[in-house]
C-alpha cells in the first residue's frame, strides 16, 4: 500500500497550452491516505480518467509530480509502480483458461504455484466463477469477462494501489451491487488503497470512505458522504449529489437573511454579504409544503417513486424539488414552502460560504 501525493499536477492534451482553459485537469495538490478507498466522482469529461491514468504511468502529466510514499514516481512505467489498474471494458486472453487468467499476475512475478492455486480459488468465489475455472475465456459474456478482469485486479495482495477506471459499466445491476460489497471486503481484509473512478453517484458512496468530486478538471470537494450531502463547497456538488439534487436559488443574503424576489428565508448562520453570484442552495428534503406557513410555491406535479414523493414545483419562476414522505398528505391547498433554516447554504461564484453561528 502507498501515500499516494500529487505535487503541483496538471495535464493538457495540447503541445503548447496558454490558458488554464487548455488544461484537461487543472493543478492538483492533494494526499491520498495508505489504504484508504476513494471514489473519483464526476460527469463524463470532467478528467477523472485522465487523473487515474497518470497515477497509473499509463499518461505523463504536463506539469508536476506524482509520489508514492515520498518517492517520485512521475516518470516510472507503469511496472515499477506496483499498482494494478481494472479497465472500463475487459481485458482478458481469449485463449487462457479462467483459472490461467487469474493467475496470471502471480505466475508473472514467480509466486509459488501453491499460494496461487490457493489465491485463485479465493478470488473465484469472491466473484462468483469457481464452476467456470476450467472454461476458455474465448466465448464467455461481457460481464464475465470483466469479473476475470476485477479478479485480475485483486488478486495480488503486494500491490501499492489499485485503481478502477468504471469497471461495473457493463455488469448487470444486481452483479454491482455484489461486486461493490466485495470490493469493500477485500479493502476491509486487505488494506489496499483504492481509487475507484465512476460518474455513479450510488456506487461512489457505497464504496468509498471518502468521495473526490470532480468538475471541469477541478477537484471541488473530498469529502465523506455526509459531508458531500449536508454542506457541498460547490453547487455542481450539491446537483451531482443526490436525487433529485440541491435547489438553487438566486438570493440576496445579508446577516440571517437570504432574500428572493422580495421575501425573507431564514438561514441558520449569519453572513457578510457575499459578492458576486449569489445563491442559496437547500436539498429537498429540508424543504416542505404547507398550507399557512412560508413563501408561496406553485406545484406542477407529485411524483410517486414508492418510498417517497417528488414534489416538483415553481418558487418564484425557479423550478425546485420537495421531498414529501410516503404517508405525508399532499393536497391542492398546499401551496407554500417552508425551508430549514439550519440546512440553507449560501454560495457565491458558485463557492460555499462559510457563515458564523447566528
Amino acid at each position: 500500500m502507498a501515500k499516494i501525493t500529487l505535487d503541483n499536477l496538471a495535464h493538457s492534451y495540447l503541445p503548447n497550452p496558454a490558458s488554464e482553459a487548455d488544461f484537461a485537469l487543472k493543478e492538483l495538490n492533494h494526499d491520498w491516505e495508505d489504504g484508504a478507498a476513494y471514489a473519483l466522482l464526476g460527469s463524463s469529461g470532467c478528467g477523472k480518467s485522465t487523473l487515474l491514468n497518470i497515477i497509473s504511468g499509463l499518461l505523463q502529466p504536463s506539469q508536476g509530480r506524482i509520489l508514492f510514499d515520498g518517492r517520485d514516481v512521475t516518470h516510472a512505467p507503469t511496472t515499477e509502480r506496483n499498482i494494478a489498474q481494472v479497465f472500463q471494458f475487459p481485458v482478458v486472453y481469449d485463449t487462457m483458461t479462467v483459472r490461467d487468467n487469474l493467475a496470471f499476475p502471480l505466475r508473472n512475478r514467480g509466486r509459488d504455484e501453491g499460494y496461487v492455486a490457493q489465491r485463485v480459488q479465493d478470488i473465484a468465489r469472491m466473484i462468483g466463477m469457481e464452476d467456470v475455472l476450467r472454461r476458455k475465456a474465448r466465448g464467455l459474456t461481457a460481464d464475465a469477462k470483466q469479473k476475470i478482469s476485477l479478479g485480475r485486479g485483486m488478486v495480488r495482495e503486494d500491490v501499492n494501489a489499485l485503481l478502477f477506471d468504471e469497471p461495473l459499466t457493463v455488469i448487470d445491476p444486481h452483479m454491482k451491487w455484489e461486486l461493490r460489497t466485495q470490493l469493500k471486503t477485500l479493502h476491509r481484509d486487505f488494506g489496499h488503497t483504492m481509487i475507484y473512478v465512476t460518474h455513479d453517484q450510488t456506487e461512489a458512496l457505497t464504496f468509498a470512505d471518502k468521495v473526490v468530486v470532480m468538475y471541469d478538471g477541478r477537484v471541488v470537494q473530498i469529502g465523506t458522504p455526509e459531508e458531500l450531502f449536508e454542506r457541498p463547497a460547490h453547487t455542481f456538488v450539491g446537483y451531482f449529489i443526490g436525487s433529485p439534487g440541491m435547489n438553487v436559488i438566486p438570493a440576496q443574503v445579508q446577516g440571517d437573511r437570504a432574500v428572493v424576489n422580495g421575501s425573507d428565508i431564514p438561514l441558520g448562520r449569519a453572513y457578510r454579504p457575499p459578492e458576486g453570484k449569489v445563491e442559496i442552495g437547500v436539498r429537498p428534503e429540508y424543504a416542505r409544503l404547507s398550507q399557512t406557513e412560508g413563501l408561496p410555491v406553485q406545484v406542477r406535479r407529485v411524483e410517486d417513486v414508492g418510498r417517497h414523493k417528488i414534489i416538483r414545483a415553481e418558487f418564484f419562476g425557479h423550478d425546485i424539488n420537495i421531498i414529501a414522505g410516503e404517508d405525508d398528505r399532499v393536497s391542492a391547498d398546499m401551496n407554500r414552502v417552508t425551508f430549514d433554516a439550519d440546512h440553507v447554504n449560501v454560495y457565491a461564484n458558485d463557492w460555499r460560504v462559510q457563515g458564523e453561528a447566528a
